[in-house]
């Protein structure tokens, strides 16, 4: 029917909520401490729309990024205006890669990272 959610885990709970809710600017649903994980768990939307679950553990591995490894390759948002996402994305500090054209849709397109490095692309709509 539709993707529910991505479950993300995070190294550094209050890095990353910073960095989803401040940069990406996404909304707060709500926020529970696990105790009996000694874990946060976050869940965020875009709009109304819950898309994140954002979960802090003790020491979780490091995720393997480069060279690319089997498994989820990255998240890609939407966007209506990509040079103006990237434009913002690099006031708030970001490191953006160059635009450029999906060569099967000639839509425009860009990669950043988050703070666990996971590659989060923007696509324009």
């Amino acid at each position: 029917m539709k993707i529910h959610h991505i479950a993300i885990i995070c190294s550094d709970y209050e890095v990353s909520k910073k960095f989803y809710t401040e940069v990406l600017e996404l909304n707060i649903i709500r926020e529970v401490y696990r105790e009996a994980r000694q874990s946060y768990k976050l869940d965020l939307a875009i709009g109304e729309h819950y898309v994140i679950e954002l979960f802090s553990f003790p020491n979780p591995p490091e995720r393997p990024s480069r060279p690319e490894s089997c498994g989820l390759r990255h998240l890609a948002f939407s966007v209506d205006n990509v040079g103006e996402k990237r434009n913002e994305l690099i006031e708030k500090g970001l490191k953006c890669e160059e635009i450029r054209i999906d060569e099967f849709t000639d839509k425009k397109f860009f990669f950043t990272t988050d703070p666990d490095n996971l590659p989060l692309e923007f696509y324009e709509n």
